[in-house]
């Protein structure tokens, strides 16, 4: 095992890259919101940071239990929760950073989405940063099939829930965020196409300009 791959593990490029920028030196509460095995919290349990992640497998908080054990056995085990994005077991605005890595395009519905999304923000900490990592249309519009609802089928034949770049800028304005980042996107082969979106937590909310009206209803 190389040294980068000890140090960091088998991390989402985009968060490392924020890594490698020192962006969240100064985050010391952080919560992996849909943490699965733990891939992107190896660098976390390694340098003091007080992180905490849940996940609605059981199976999968187990596995990150046994990581932080190994990696920061001074780190509650309670740090880790089998938990629902859309009902985060904690108070508002506790948390520095919150990570949402290939989470949100697993929503059923706008409801969903919105439900999962508001939470997370809910949680965030004014300052705080939400680093997210999801599906979208941007660049494929024209290979998606529409299923209703948010909802489409991908062309390598999987469902998900897509978000576009005006959906996204119209959550940065409505959730009173700004961007750290510009929304960035990977394109897979045509296949498939994974947007990475970096807010901060401003608590300024505006309202959209009339010249540019919300392309979709806001839940």
């Amino acid at each position: 095992m190389s040294k980068l791959q000890q140090a960091f593990g088998n991390i989402d490029i985009y968060l490392f890259d924020q890594l490698l920028k020192g962006t969240f030196d100064n985050c010391r509460d952080v919560l992996d919101a849909g943490c699965g095995g733990g891939r992107n919290i190896i660098y976390f349990l390694q340098n003091g940071f007080n992180i905490h992640g849940i996940d609605p497998n059981a199976e999968a908080v187990e596995q990150v239990k046994q990581l932080a054990a190994t990696f920061a056995p001074k780190l509650p085990a309670d740090n880790f929760r089998v938990a629902a994005a859309e009902a985060l077991p904690y108070e508002d605005n506790i948390f520095d950073l919150v990570i949402s890595s290939a989470v949100l395009h697993f929503a059923n519905d706008h409801n969903h989405f919105d439900a999962m999304l508001r939470s997370m923000w809910r949680v965030l900490k004014p300052g705080g940063y939400l680093f997210a990592r999801l599906a979208s249309t941007i660049g494929i519009a024209d290979k998606v099939q529409e299923l209703g609802n948010g909802r489409y089928v991908l062309p390598d034949g999987s469902q998900r829930y897509l978000v576009d770049e005006d959906m996204l800028m119209e959550y940065t304005v409505d959730l009173g965020g700004e961007l750290f980042e510009p929304i960035k996107t990977t394109n897979v082969q045509g296949l498939r196409c994974m947007t990475t979106w970096c807010l901060r937590k401003t608590g300024n909310k505006q309202q959209p300009s009339p010249a540019k009206k919300p392309s979709k209803t806001l839940f």
